[in-house]
């Protein structure tokens, strides 16, 4: 287990390039035992999150980011299926508001922040400000930002200022007890393409498809730079990134659920102690319960 965390997990300590990591990687497991290992993670997770839940101190947020196709939703939906909903919110986000442009740019995913004991899922992040906005800087400027009156403004500096206050925020987040996982799922784009073609094929998944994501898809070349800094910019050893080969979606979702249960070990959770007076009151209800 501790594999699989150590080969996908980024460490700050060069620039990251995609090209170095497999799409197809499956680190050896075959797919006819990946129900059920997936199985077994997935009750792992939903004891660590029950323990979570009761201890309320601490809480996680998943981040997901990838290519259009890459498989987010479904990841989410394999990975967090044993989960008790009780526990555990997902938020995705789509394009700003208005009344988010009228706010920094944190300010709506500072308010789908999980709450202590609880397990929050954030399907795309902040982080679509220094990705979908570096290769379309023109939305940059709806933001309405002092010093910012044409996009020749929107330079290396903004970009640095930017990656620092993610950071920032991050580690705020951290030293206030919550706990960051960030996914990139890297797909290929000859998956993409069959991927692409499926949803166009098959008439119950038309409605995933967008002519928007043809011209995204040209772009390619320049959302794998932009993903590639912004990963090395804010992997730090309180908010790692880990890139997971998605071209194989049943091994993805092993490895996702993989982290997942070995970052929950790593807080050590058990469920709450009574203190003694508490304890010693229970044990009286019980005996008055067992005498009726």
């Amino acid at each position: 287990m501790q594999q699989i965390v150590k080969k996908f997990k980024i460490t700050a300590d060069k620039k990251l390039s995609l090209k170095d990591f497999a799409t197809d990687d499956a680190d050896g497991y075959q797919k006819d035992d990946a129900a059920g290992i997936l199985e077994d993670l997935i009750a792992q997770t939903a004891e660590l999150q029950n323990k979570l839940y009761a201890a309320n101190k601490q809480s996680l947020l998943i981040i997901f980011q990838a290519m259009d196709a890459a498989g987010k939703d479904s990841a989410i939906k394999h990975t967090m299926s044993g989960i008790n909903p009780q526990g555990c919110q997902v938020y995705s986000f789509k394009q700003p508001s208005t009344e988010d442009y009228e706010h920094d740019f944190l300010w709506r995913h500072n308010k789908a922040l999980p709450e202590r004991g609880r397990i929050g899922i954030h399907n795309r992040s902040h982080y679509e400000n220094v990705l979908v906005t570096r290769v379309h800087p023109g939305f940059i400027m709806k933001e309405n930002l002092p010093g910012i009156t044409s996009e020749k403004d929107i330079d290396d500096k903004f970009w640095e200022q930017r990656f620092k206050s993610i950071r920032h925020f991050e580690k705020h987040l951290s030293d206030n007890g919550t706990v960051i996982i960030k996914f990139f799922l890297h797909l290929s784009k000859k998956e993409q393409k069959e991927r692409f073609l499926k949803r166009i094929e098959d008439q119950s998944k038309n409605w995933k498809f967008s002519a928007a994501d043809i011209e995204e898809r040209k772009r390619w070349d320049d959302y794998q730079k932009a993903y590639e800094e912004a990963i090395t910019e804010t992997s730090t050893p309180e908010s790692p990134w880990y890139v997971i080969p998605a071209d194989r979606k049943w091994f993805a979702r092993i490895a996702i659920s993989t982290i997942i249960v070995e970052t929950l070990k790593d807080l050590k959770l058990e469920y709450p102690e009574l203190q003694q007076e508490e304890a010693e009151k229970l044990k009286e209800i019980e005996r008055l319960l067992e005498e009726e």
